[in-house]
């Protein structure tokens, strides 16, 4: 059945891929503005070739990535999604302001497509700028089914250009994602070849000291934890790429010397954080998570799974720009090549040394935050390096940070916190009781490259917050693991043992703190609302729906509850997700008091979880 597709596969990249996603050697000279209203999506499998392999995608209407879906802000919009597969599927649209029915998360907003049906989703939404839509069903999302979003201003757009392109980037892999999470069941190592080696310690003999690095090396054997656990999924079995395309493929796209060029680029990537550069040509950030932001040029950032950016490029020469999508671990890359001409490709430049996690990545330097005078408890299940901590001698002055008002990143400022328990056992090995802001840190392995790199406490909102007030109450929440048994969860109670969602009120204002008890970076998603990330930024903090928390790190966000509805909360790497870093937020109706009870007595383990896959009962699981 599958004839003229692999014929075409095999005559060219091109052929299977929807139009936006081509290169301009395949036609593509820049997106076309045309919106629609009704969109016919058929979910299946077909076969792919990457790096000149084939191999089979989970997809839909066929290519990998999926069509584009572009209309105009404030249309009703019509989408029937029709399920080929022998399994149940599902579409979740990122970051757009649905009705939580039209959110497509089974087990939560509904059941799911069964397979031979078709689901209409129907909705209007009040924003703009760049998205994407994936399965929430299982592990599909790793096999290709996800696609880009548009939305056009209703009304003159704010930043001005003359050309644009989508960049989605994702990471691939021929081993079938059921069988990768198996293996991280099994040894949450297995993907990871960049260990560190006694060339290594010799290294930092030299740089340090015996002493200093043995010391080093024991404590974190001691431990029983890497340095170099950054990435769970590596370059090891994946092929990074952009638009459908490996390195070798080399997409590409044109420009004219010195035009605005606008791209729109999405990490729809399963577990992989990038960071994202041009060599020699800077970008001007325009827009984070589809909202528009204060113009910021940069030369790099750090791009969480499942965040979008838009940056605005003008070639100053007639020449090859690569552009660069490297993992964060350094385990490999993509690279795409703007120039003058079609078919122009730029040279790939070395990946950079692999970074390695430090003791301020475990929550134990805070020299930092003036803390360099005190030792620091960091309460692990083991106990093998548990120090006592005298909070009345700590500086708390030093704690802001050059340039930033710290004003509205207290603590509370007076309305009440909300901390939740953390449910001790084999799924959470330690609890940082000392967080400490990192906002104005570029990222893992991007502190000193020499350049321009975006750090979140930069962004600003180009228009006033909406809603100013003052949070009425603080939730916080810790991101906890056993990293060794490859079990994730929050505040140790993985999704499938939940017993009642996080409670938000129609029309509160509150705040959310995230701590991150783990040695890994997480984007955390909340659907159906934007938050405004408390940055230093006043009335015009940033509005995302996604957000990096880093090892060691509290942030905040205000959120204000006015979208009621049933909402998923969760780590969007996705075999964390898989395995139980999942929540619910439920939004109640303010005189619902008869919600509330129910509330509070739901059962999550009655909730039909068979499209989500969470918490399968995999070796080594207690």
């Amino acid at each position: 059945m599958y004839a003229s597709a692999a014929s075409g596969l095999l005559s060219g990249l091109g052929t299977l891929l929807p139009a936006w996603a081509r290169s301009a050697s395949d036609g593509n000279h820049g997106l076309h503005p045309h919106t629609e209203t009704e969109f016919d999506l058929t979910v299946g499998t077909f076969p792919v070739r990457i790096d000149g392999r084939v191999g089979e995608a989970t997809g839909v209407n066929g290519t990998l990535p999926a069509p584009l879906i572009r209309f105009r802000e404030g249309d009703e919009i019509t989408l029937n999604v029709k399920n080929t597969l022998d399994v149940d599927t599902s579409i979740h649209w990122h970051g757009l302001l649905v009705p939580f029915q039209m959110d497509g998360v089974p087990g939560v907003t509904f059941p799911g497509i069964r397979p031979g049906e078709t689901f209409t989703y129907k909705y209007a939404v009040p924003q703009s700028g760049t998205y994407w839509y994936h399965s929430h069903s299982g592990l599909q999302e790793q096999e290709g089914h996800y696609g880009p979003i548009i939305i056009d201003p209703n009304g003159v757009d704010p930043v001005a250009y003359e050309r644009e392109y989508v960049l989605v980037l994702s990471d691939w892999s021929f081993e079938r994602a059921e069988r990768i999470f198996a293996k991280l069941k099994k040894s949450s190592d297995t993907y990871n070849f960049q260990q560190r080696t006694l060339p290594d310690f010799l290294a930092d003999a030299r740089e340090s000291g015996f002493g200093a690095a043995w010391s080093d090396r024991a404590m974190w054997g001691a431990m029983r934890m890497s340095p170099r656990d950054i990435a769970d999924v590596t370059g090891s079995t994946y092929h990074f790429l952009i638009n459908g395309h490996s390195t070798k493929d080399n997409w590409n796209g044109v420009f004219r010397k010195g035009e605005r060029v606008r791209l729109r680029i999405i990490n729809a990537s399963a577990m992989t954080i990038f960071n994202v550069r041009l060599p020699d040509l800077p970008m001007t950030i325009v827009a984070a998570d589809g909202l528009n932001v204060q113009p910021l040029e940069v030369d790099e950032f750090q791009m969480g799974v499942a965040e979008t950016y838009d940056v605005i490029i003008s070639p100053p020469e007639d020449r090859a720009y690569a552009f660069v999508a490297e993992s964060i671990d350094r385990s490999g890359q993509a690279v795409a090549t703007f120039g003058p001409q079609a078919g122009m490709r730029a040279e790939a430049p070395a990946l950079r040394p692999v970074p390695t996690l430090t003791m301020k990545d475990m929550g134990m330097d805070h020299s930092a935050m003036g803390h360099s005078d005190i030792t620091h408890e960091v309460r692990t299940e083991s106990a093998l390096t548990r120090e006592k901590a005298d909070h009345s001698k700590m500086n708390h002055s030093a704690h802001g940070m050059p340039g930033h008002d710290m004003g509205d990143m207290a603590a509370s400022d007076g309305w009440p916190i909300e901390a939740r328990p953390v449910k001790r056992g084999p799924g959470v090995t330690k609890v940082n009781m000392m967080p400490i802001s990192r906002l104005d840190e570029p990222g893992l392995g991007l502190e000193n490259v020499g350049h321009r790199v975006m750090r979140y406490s930069q962004l600003r909102s180009l228009d006033r917050n909406p809603d100013l007030r003052a949070p009425e109450r603080e939730i916080e929440i810790h991101l906890t693991s056993n990293m060794e048994r490859y079990m994730w969860s929050f505040d140790g109670v993985k999704f499938s043992e939940v017993k009642e969602p996080i409670i938000f009120h129609e029309g509160e204002r509150l705040r959310v703190s995230l701590v991150n008890s783990t040695m890994m970076p997480h984007p955390i998603h909340l659907h159906g609302m934007f938050f405004d990330l408390v940055n230093g930024g006043g009335d015009y903090s940033p509005r995302k729906h996604t957000v990096i928390v880093k090892p060691a790190e509290k942030v905040s966000f205000d959120v204000s509850a006015d979208h009621v509805g049933d909402w998923a909360f969760h780590c969007h790497l996705l075999y964390h997700m898989h395995a139980g870093m999942m929540q619910v937020v439920s939004v109640l109706p303010s005189d619902d008091a008869a919600s509330m009870q129910d509330h509070k007595t739901m059962d999550h383990s009655k909730m039909n979880h068979s499209g989500m896959g969470h918490d399968m009962k995999m070796e080594g699981d207690q």
